[in-house]
């Protein structure tokens, strides 16, 4: 389960790092390398649009993927280390 969920979180990371890399900051980035011809498929403007939910998409994924983890995955009972160390020194 452990490894599902890191492998998970790698992989949200990398494509959230490289999602908001593809953005300029002033509302060019990968949007204004298409040109400038108002009939284009993906148009300024939905390319923006497109990069902006992707890049909440992936945040929200991210931070529900670590909660999850942080959930799902089993941690050692502190009681029972406890247990175990006052045992072998006795």
């Amino acid at each position: 389960m452990y490894s599902i969920f890191a492998i998970l979180i790698i992989l949200c990371s990398v494509l959230l790092v490289l999602i908001i890399l593809i953005q300029n900051p002033k509302g060019g980035g990968l949007a204004s390398s298409f040109g400038g011809g108002a009939n284009q498929m993906m148009g300024v403007k939905n390319t923006t649009d497109f990069l902006e939910k992707a890049t909440w998409t992936l945040a929200i994924s991210l931070i529900v993927l670590i909660l999850a983890s942080n959930i799902w995955i089993e941690h050692p009972d502190e009681n029972s280390q406890s247990n175990t160390r006052t045992e072998t020194t006795n």
